[in-house]
């Protein structure tokens, strides 16, 4: 039998067949997550102007320690360093930030969009060895399945914040009544796509019932199942929408305690 040997040259970074832009996605995604971490790491830093009324912003929700209404345990601790920088929000927001940063999609695309690795499909990278999530520091993005557990949790936390912004003090009386205001819807929203992202993560669908040989045998878990698929096909679409609101939900509570904004009152 004839053979020919073939010798394959290595291609230098960004040589492709593709003839489209497939630069597009990873910018995008490289300006959207910059966009995003920038404005989060500065509001986070803030310790100010993260609530309004009834309203708290999801950053620095559970408020444990702080200066709002909403503050689980009062004040900042009396003991606090003098150096160290004191917000609630640096407090609890490394849960969900583990929980995106390690989320099966954003791996792919911040791979992708900050790493070159690869650039886009059929595109070559800089590297010559690959090495896969095998090894530090990589191997800790198996943590994500317990990162699901805590954002579970979130979503309970800022479903309650939603219910505690249905009701409005009035300054005079000192009462508070039920009521909806422009911010409320905002919250609520915020809640919606938060649930649509975290209710369709892939350890989740695992949890729920893809452990499973036959999801057939076990109705229940089929349905859940089913549910969770749901939700994960449109996972990326989830993740970007919820990434932004959020985003946006704190800008409105930070504009509105500031004065910039005014809240209108709907009901």
């Amino acid at each position: 039998m004839s053979s020919t040997n073939v010798s394959l040259q290595p291609r230098s970074f960004g040589q492709t067949l593709r003839p489209d832009a497939w630069w597009a996605q990873p910018l995008l995604v490289f300006l959207g997550l910059s966009t995003f971490i920038v404005y989060s790491t500065w509001a986070a830093f803030q310790g100010e102007h993260y609530f309004s009324g009834p309203y708290l912003s999801p950053f620095y929700s559970p408020e444990l320690w702080g200066a709002s209404p909403h503050s689980l345990f009062g004040p900042k601790p009396g003991s606090w360093p003098a150096w160290l920088p004191f917000s609630p929000a640096l407090l609890i927001l490394w849960a969900p930030g583990g929980f995106r940063l390690t989320c099966y999609y954003y791996r792919g695309a911040y791979y992708k969009a900050f790493w070159a690795d690869p650039p886009s499909c059929a595109v070559s990278e800089p590297r010559k060895r690959y090495r896969g999530e095998n090894s530090f520091p990589l191997i800790m993005q198996n943590v994500h399945r317990y990162f699901m557990y805590v954002a579970l949790g979130f979503i309970l936390i800022l479903a309650s914040d939603v219910w505690k912004a249905l009701w409005f003090t009035n300054v005079l009386t000192g009462k508070a009544s039920f009521g909806i205001g422009v911010g409320t819807i905002v919250l609520a929203i915020n809640v919606v796509l938060l649930g649509g992202y975290t209710f369709g993560c892939h350890s989740l669908r695992h949890l729920i019932g893809g452990f499973l040989d036959q999801p057939s045998k076990a109705p229940i878990c089929r349905k859940g199942y089913n549910c969770v698929s749901c939700l994960n096909r449109r996972h990326m679409l989830w993740a970007w929408m919820s990434l932004f609101w959020v985003g946006f939900t704190d800008l409105y509570v930070r504009l509105c305690s500031m004065g910039i904004w005014s809240d209108w009152r709907i009901l």
